[in-house]
């Protein structure tokens, strides 16, 4: 399990631009160690602490951003658009050039969450924070180009930022993913579990309490920023019959059969799941093994990431108490 001795509190506000989402939450839990003052930030914002301070906008209007970062010692830009490539490109570019512009102004630290997406298909089996940048989709190029945008203005505007990248998610109270919508649901229906391409392929999945966790820490270590981290992952990483067997055996099943979704059949599935239409440029991620290092986190920080065993053990016991 992610453990890390953290700092002495800061009185100053830290606050989290799209707090509604699954790292939001985390992260708004996580800074409590940090810092008595928290700021959450969206259209609809709930309080994840007694002492929260809660403001309700639009970020894609004008003077939000500004109004949101407005007092902030740091802000970390978590906020997940709706999983579609044409909305990404009509938001994500205007809301990092008005994150940045906020920070300058207001003299705030940035910390960027972030994927993976921007990197070449041909280095997916062995991906660090070196790998080469060719988005090899309409995605990847916008992520590129908000990544580039933020260390632009690092390197030329006196911007003190970061970039936190995490491979696919799984974890407790994490709905809106393949891992929860194509096999802990089918299981608990009697169902198939799917899988995209092939069950014998490896690939890397970062728990998402890790991830909230190391940004809330990436965002406290003044030395951490400048620089790009890979989130702490697992790094062993599995193929997908093994999870799906791991998950499967907290549910009491042995031997779990399993759906191959073909990258032909997404989009025909796109017309009962409609986020299988997004999925097609995406499989490349899915038909190579794909390794996700996060050596130089564990290396800087002494952790370890959560190991599959007890972070699938710990999704499925949520998961169930939900059901």
């Amino acid at each position: 399990m992610f453990y890390y001795r953290h700092h002495k509190k800061s009185d100053k506000m830290q606050t989290i631009l799209g707090a509604n989402g699954t790292i939001g939450k985390i992260l708004a839990k996580e800074l409590m160690q940090y810092t008595d003052r928290v700021r959450l930030v969206s259209r609809r914002p709930v309080k994840v602490n007694e002492t929260d301070e809660l403001l309700a906008l639009d970020l894609t209007k004008p003077g939000s951003v500004d109004r949101a970062v407005q007092g902030s010692e740091v802000v970390y830009l978590v906020v997940g658009f709706e999983y579609k490539v044409r909305v990404w490109e009509q938001y994500w570019p205007a809301l990092m050039k008005d994150t940045i512009e906020a920070c300058l102004k207001h003299n705030a630290k940035l910390v960027f969450f972030d994927n993976v997406y921007m990197y070449d298909k041909d280095h997916v089996s062995q991906l660090t924070e070196h790998s080469p940048v060719n988005p090899p989709s309409r995605k990847g190029a916008v992520r590129k180009w908000i990544a580039e945008m933020l260390l632009e203005a690092v390197q030329t505007r006196g911007l003190t930022a970061l970039i936190a990248r995490s491979a696919d998610f799984y974890g407790p109270d994490t709905e809106n993913n393949f891992i929860t919508q194509m096999v802990l649901k089918n299981i608990t229906i009697g169902k198939k579990p799917m899988w995209f391409v092939s069950p014998d392929i490896k690939h890397s999945f970062t728990y998402t309490p890790d991830a909230g966790k190391a940004t809330a820490l990436l965002g406290n270590t003044p030395d951490a920023y400048g620089q790009v981290w890979h989130l702490p992952t697992e790094n062993r990483p599995v193929t997908g019959k093994q999870f799906i067997t791991m998950v499967a055996s907290e549910f009491g099943l042995a031997n779990p059969k399993l759906s191959i979704l073909p990258k032909w059949m997404l989009p025909p599935l796109g017309l009962f799941i409609p986020v299988m239409k997004e999925m097609p440029e995406m499989m490349y991620q899915y038909d190579r093994d794909y390794f996700f290092d996060s050596s130089k986190f564990t290396g800087r920080f002494g952790v370890r990431a959560t190991s599959y065993e007890e972070g699938i053990r710990t999704t499925c016991q949520a998961y169930r108490s939900k059901a």
